[in-house]
């Protein structure tokens, strides 16, 4: 939308707003639209697109006639919008309902319903001010989504469209083409499934999106209608979970620590022939051979998947599709001059959204610091003048003064003494419904939420006031949000109450050794249900990330920790944090892998054709990376450095020369 619909937009839904019988589509025409073309076809659709527009924004656009004429007739059809239907009702939340929805609006770590959650929490806060409330020190829970397919697939359900894919079934190892519409999406068992109806089957079928093999299409010119009373919940809870496995591994003698304290007593295994020279078998247990193949893959020649030939299989076409994608033709590219900013679309729809809540949100807030304003919500202060140039110029059509919107922001404080009934948040729209919603089932059983019954009084009080889009909210599910490790998650968290420093045993990975070190905590956070905390590591003198799932051992030392300031980068907590002497890397990224270029915050990328992108990003270990190519099976690769390319090019050669004898 230019700027000039984005006004034209702003007025028509003024105009519409506050009138009581209704104007006819030659009144908007002329009052609204200055449209003296004569052209009734084209302004006919541009209507109808800005009537769509509106809806999509919470605001339904009532047709009335006159009684015993049809609606047909454009010369007695009248359009107006009800002024109650369409605004968010009052929610009156105290500190600790604050608290816990606050926790909820911050889980889904990014994606699209992390900016609908925003802008749902943006809603609330215009309608009233935010009570001053403390979060639970130093806790974080996040959601991590399923790559670019969750978005995809979370747009289409809201909009009712069918999807098509690439899928790899389970059951025959094949990639099929499916067509499905799409009932509701969740997690269970660390992975996220779509619930949705298989044309091609012509029944109902259940999807993993880590077995999908192509980018999501969806089919914006067909609709489907859901099943009445849908669940996606329900349905997870008659998902069996997949029977205990048992692999035959070989290993690198010395290396892999972690898989090696997995390992089980393999007696059942009867496996011809012998381990090569240097290397030990071990078995492990697995449920999901994806999950495992993913990790394998990771360790390139360190590792050789035995038995299952299923397993075996998996691992082979990660390496062989990261092979193939490393020797792909380097496409043309280029990067933009600026980093990139937060999920924004920046187009003047979204100015148009902000703009429906900047203005209740300054009838509550008089008189505030404009930067203060733009900080709220996300934007320069550049972007927020231009926000308030266009409201100041709108107002109902052919008004005097008066009928328009008066705000002035002398001295930078911003005041508004006109608001044209604009006061009111707009009602929640099925995203923003389903982000708050879905947050706030996730955070069932986390440790020590606060206030006992705020998370079931908050949550009653956000259904009615979403009324049927809240109720639209039971097709996500998010992860359960739990720690696995309770005792380390509770002792990590005293910690950071109380200032104490932490003595740790840690089992890193990527260095494959088991290290002793001091450090002061700082946050914990988490992705789903996989908990990290964030502390000052003395041992390397710098700001780390550890997983509670890789700590040895962890025990107060009797020190108080050191005063550091308050964590760097807000909310949420980074997994990486950059330092001077890191290594840029240059990756290129398939659609399916392009999410990696948030999760490792690239500085700058480059939009690619195809859909994929081009992302520079600052690594301070380069070591790994050859083993985070293969893990990623063809999603990403890396183009400079020469060497660190040559590098993981070597590794995925030596995988598959294993894999080949």
């Amino acid at each position: 939308m230019s700027v000039s619909r984005t006004e034209r937009l702003l007025n028509l839904l003024i105009a519409l707003l506050n009138t009581r019988y209704g104007l006819r589509r030659s009144e908007l025409r002329e009052k609204v639209y200055h449209d003296t073309s004569g052209n009734d076809v084209a302004f006919g659709r541009m209507f109808e697109r800005d009537k769509n527009d509106l809806r999509a924004m919470g605001f339904e656009v009532e047709t009335l006639t006159d009684l015993g004429w049809s609606e047909d007739d454009p010369a007695t059809t009248r359009y107006r919008i009800g002024k109650e239907s369409s605004r968010l009702p009052d929610v009156q939340l105290g500190p600790d309902e604050w608290t816990v929805l606050l926790l909820a609006s911050q889980l889904w770590e990014r994606a699209a319903l992390g900016t609908a959650a925003q802008s749902a929490l943006r809603k609330l806060q215009a309608s009233g001010r935010l009570a001053e409330v403390e979060l639970p020190a130093g806790v974080q829970p996040r959601i991590k989504p399923a790559g670019q397919a969750f978005d995809d697939v979370v747009a289409a359900m809201h909009g009712r469209h069918p999807v098509t894919f690439t899928y790899l079934a389970g059951s025959t190892g094949k990639e099929e083409e499916r067509s499905v519409e799409p009932w509701g999406l969740g997690s269970r068992f660390g992975q996220w499934y779509l619930m949705g109806y298989d044309r091609g089957r012509n029944a109902p079928r259940h999807f993993r999106l880590s077995r999908f093999t192509s980018a999501v299409t969806t089919l914006d010119r067909e609709q489907y209608v859901p099943p009445a009373n849908f669940s996606i919940r329900a349905e997870l809870d008659r998902l069996p979970e997949l029977p205990l496995r048992t692999a035959v591994v070989d290993v690198r003698q010395g290396r892999l620590l972690a898989l090696r304290s997995r390992a089980v007593e393999g007696g059942r295994h009867q496996v011809p022939g012998r381990p090569a020279d240097g290397d030990d078998r071990l078995v492990v247990e697995y449920r999901d051979p994806e999950v495992l193949a993913e990790e394998l893959a990771s360790y390139g020649p360190d590792a050789l998947a035995v038995e299952p030939a299923e397993l075996a299989g998996a691992v082979r076409r990660r390496l062989q599709a990261a092979a193939d994608f490393t020797a792909a033709p380097v496409p043309a590219y280029a990067f933009s001059d600026t980093r990139p900013r937060a999920a924004r679309k920046g187009t003047s729809e979204d100015q148009l959204k902000r703009m429906l809540q900047l203005v209740p949100f300054l009838v509550h807030n008089q008189g505030l610091h404009i930067q203060d304003v733009a900080k709220h919500f996300g934007v320069t202060r550049e972007e927020l003048e231009a926000d308030l140039r266009i409201l100041i110029c709108s107002g109902l059509p052919e008004g005097y003064p008066d009928d328009l919107l008066d705000i002035q922001w002398e001295d930078d404080h911003v005041f508004i003494t006109q608001d044209l009934d604009l006061k009111k948040p707009v009602r929640f729209t099925v995203a923003e419904a389903c982000a708050l919603l879905t947050g706030l089932e996730t955070l069932n059983g986390l440790p020590d939420l606060p206030g006992g019954g705020a998370l079931e009084s908050v949550t009653l009080k956000l259904l009615a006031a979403a009324g049927e889009e809240g109720l639209r909210a039971a097709s996500i599910a998010g992860p359960q949000v739990a720690p696995a490790d309770a005792a380390t998650h509770a002792t990590v968290r005293q910690a950071i109450g109380t200032g104490a420093q932490l003595r740790l045993s840690y089992l890193s990975p990527q260095r494959d050794e088991v290290t002793e070190r001091d450090v002061d905590p700082l946050r914990l956070y988490s992705l789903d249900n996989t908990w990290y905390f964030e502390a000052w590591c003395h041992l390397v003198d710098g700001l780390r990330n550890f997983r509670l799932d890789r700590v040895q051992d962890v025990r107060p030392n009797g020190r108080p920790a050191t005063v550091h300031g308050p964590p760097d980068g807000g909310v949420p907590a980074k997994l990486f944090t950059a330092n001077d002497d890191d290594t840029t890397v240059t990756v290129q990224l398939t659609r399916q892998g392009r999410g990696l270029a948030d999760d490792y915050y690239a500085e700058r990328t480059a939009e690619l054709p195809d859909g994929g992108l081009v992302a520079q990003i600052r690594f301070g270990s380069t070591a790994w990376l050859p083993m985070f190519v293969a893990q990623h099976g063809g999603s990403a690769r890396i183009l400079a450095p020469a060497g660190l390319a040559d590098a993981a090019r070597d590794w995925l050669a030596a995988s598959l020369d294993r894999y080949a004898g």
